[in-house]
């Protein structure tokens, strides 16, 4: 969900050579992989920096459900291995990653967790033919490829759900946006809700745009609402940006709803961040760590005993995405002794044929440009936690 990173337009004939054994060195891991019979599946996100907090939910959510499924006999007899490499969510460190994971013998990817970063990798899959699988990557050109698809919902997708949301819902009647342009998840949200909105009964009053490199003052932008009329905010941004707005909000008077995306995820646990002020505040997520059906509690104790703290939407995300590609090697019948290639046609194939009943979605299926089927749903923070609406 971050920026777009950019690829150099050639490498020289030493880059080249020394890609060609790094693949040959990935080639003998993987061998190594299949006569043990094991799976060998490459992660990469945020474990440090800013988006950490996104990362470590994939990480350790991927690792419980590799857990699982070996302990419950593996896939089609043979167990799953995850290897998870931090990629700070910078999209160059993402392509070093996945180099790294490729020596390991990694013959799938369960990545990367935010936008940019996960484009830069979909080049790598699509060379190398190895299926890539991103749990929160929304972008539109995180699944340019066939080898590629999502859990999440894309960005056009969560901003025009997020439009008939709050007007099917009756939310608000004037609404402010605040959106961050140097963000090609922002953007992305922000263009497909102001297109949806034309069909709604509310009316855009106010958008206000932030860059990256101005991102700590909003008093003009929620002036600017507030002069406006608007009785709800749209926040397609990220938690840090939105506990400021909360905060600023808050200091000049001005209290109007707030509604945001799975960007917002993670606002609870802003250090020195007033919780109160996050009160009412809905978010359009496929998950809802309150939820009474028993796959969802038994993630959410499992996940607290573990590691402690409630599991976010990329941790379902996460959770779901390993499932997934559980359903798509039995389906496909795919073993640890084919290629990296072979693996990814059998896997590609197979991900428009199965239904998974998962965390953030029951009846869950793909469509063969990446695309998850599943039904919108949003939550809002009462008494400090996620609540279904």
């Amino acid at each position: 969900m971050a920026g777009c990173g950019t690829q150099d337009a050639g490498a020289s004939e030493s880059a080249a050579s020394n890609e060609s054994a790094s693949a040959a060195e990935g080639t003998e891991a993987a061998s190594e992989g299949a006569s043990a019979g094991t799976f060998k599946i490459g992660g990469m996100g945020p474990l440090t920096g800013d988006n950490a907090v996104y990362g470590m939910a994939v990480n350790n959510a991927a690792q419980m459900a590799v857990d699982e499924i070996n302990a419950a006999g593996g896939v089609n007899g043979y167990t799953l291995e995850l290897n998870f490499q931090d990629d700070e969510s910078d999209a160059e460190k993402a392509v070093n990653a996945y180099n790294v994971l490729k020596d390991w013998g990694a013959q799938m990817i369960v990545g990367a967790v935010t936008s940019g970063p996960s484009i830069a990798v979909t080049e790598k899959t699509m060379e190398d033919n190895m299926f890539q699988l991103t749990p929160s990557g929304s972008a539109v050109e995180c699944t340019q490829y066939d080898n590629c698809f999502r859990v999440c919902f894309s960005d056009p997708n969560q901003g025009a759900a997020s439009a008939q949301y709050i007007g099917e819902n009756a939310l608000a009647e004037k609404v402010a946006v605040i959106y961050d342009s140097s963000s090609v998840y922002s953007t992305g949200i922000y263009e497909s809700f102001a297109q949806e909105a034309e069909n709604q009964n509310f009316e855009i009053v106010a958008a206000e745009a932030f860059t990256a490199d101005n991102k700590t003052d909003f008093s003009v932008q929620l002036q600017k609402a507030k002069d406006a009329g608007a009785d709800l905010v749209f926040l397609p941004i990220y938690y840090q940006e939105s506990s400021l707005i909360l905060t600023q909000a808050d200091s000049m008077g001005y209290a109007p709803a707030f509604f945001s995306c799975d960007g917002m995820d993670g606002i609870l646990s802003v250090t020195n961040f007033d919780q109160s002020l996050a009160e009412g505040v809905m978010l359009l997520t496929p998950f809802a760590a309150d939820a009474e059906d028993e796959l969802t509690q038994n993630f959410v104790s499992t996940y607290e005993e573990k590691f402690g703290g409630i599991p976010n939407q990329f941790a379902a995300d996460a959770y779901d995405a390993v499932y997934a590609i559980k359903a798509a090697i039995e389906q496909s019948g795919v073993t640890p002794d084919m290629s990296v290639s072979d693996i990814c046609e059998g896997l590609k194939s197979a991900m428009t044929q199965i239904t998974i009943d998962g965390l953030t979605g029951s009846g869950m299926s793909w469509t063969a440009d990446g695309e998850p089927n599943k039904e919108p749903k949003a939550v809002k923070i009462v008494n400090g936690t996620y609540t279904a609406m």
